[in-house]
């Protein structure tokens, strides 16, 4: 699924390219993740002030005081959630700009995500549904805590924000087998694995993140 949307100079494809390099390099080994990264241009999803910047491997503000992620974070956010095997049902909880949600489009057979702030779904879905003409996506405004349990069980549940435990209600909508991938903490976070089994369920704890925390409510 290659996209239609070009750049020149820092937002070209070349660019996008070397950023993939240097996610090989820092350790990303998921060659499906890695290809989707080449593919979606992360500088449709910032204000075009930033764009020039859109490929460094750095935060970048979208207003509303949230930040589209580290194309790292990312990657390895998407690695760890694939585990090697093709994805069928995802949940994300925190759509932001929309960039990570098109990359798992490329990974994923139908991605749900959720957002809490109204103006940042509505650009999100121009990027998703518009600029790259994704129709494996699914965006709702919501309370991301809660999920999304009329379509529950997920492959896969990915969070954007970070929450102080791991939500009890997204444990629920976790399938058998499935994966949660998520930031816990408040100053001082780190990502944790969620696994579950028919024995039960898992924690794995990873790498120090940084994310905006995850927020209860909507706002219109």
């Amino acid at each position: 699924m290659s996209t239609r949307v070009r750049g020149i100079g820092m937002t070209s494809e070349r660019t996008r390219l070397r950023m993939v390099e240097r996610l090989r390099a820092a350790g990303v080994r998921d060659e499906a993740v890695l290809t989707a990264m080449a593919e979606v241009p992360r500088h449709i999803f910032v204000d075009e002030a930033l764009s020039t910047r859109a490929y460094e491997d750095m935060s970048l503000p979208l207003g509303h005081g949230q930040t589209i992620s580290h194309p790292l974070t990312v990657a390895r956010m998407c690695e760890l959630a694939r585990n090697g095997r093709p994805l069928g049902r995802v949940l994300e909880i925190g759509t932001g700009c929309g960039y990570q949600a098109a990359v798992l489009a490329r990974l994923a057979r139908e991605v749900y995500s959720i957002e809490r702030i109204g103006a940042l779904l509505e650009k999100a879905r121009v990027h998703i549904l518009r600029e790259l003409k994704l129709r494996n996506v699914r965006m709702k405004l919501a309370d991301g805590r809660l999920g999304l349990a009329e379509v529950a069980p997920f492959d896969v549940i990915l969070l954007a924000a970070a929450a102080e435990a791991p939500p009890a209600a997204l444990i629920e909508q976790l399938a058998v087998h499935g994966r949660m991938v998520l930031p816990v903490g408040g100053e001082q976070q780190r990502l944790c694995l969620i696994e579950r089994t028919a024995a039960g369920v898992s924690e794995k704890w990873l790498e120090e993140v940084k994310f905006v925390p995850l927020m209860t409510g909507t706002l219109k």
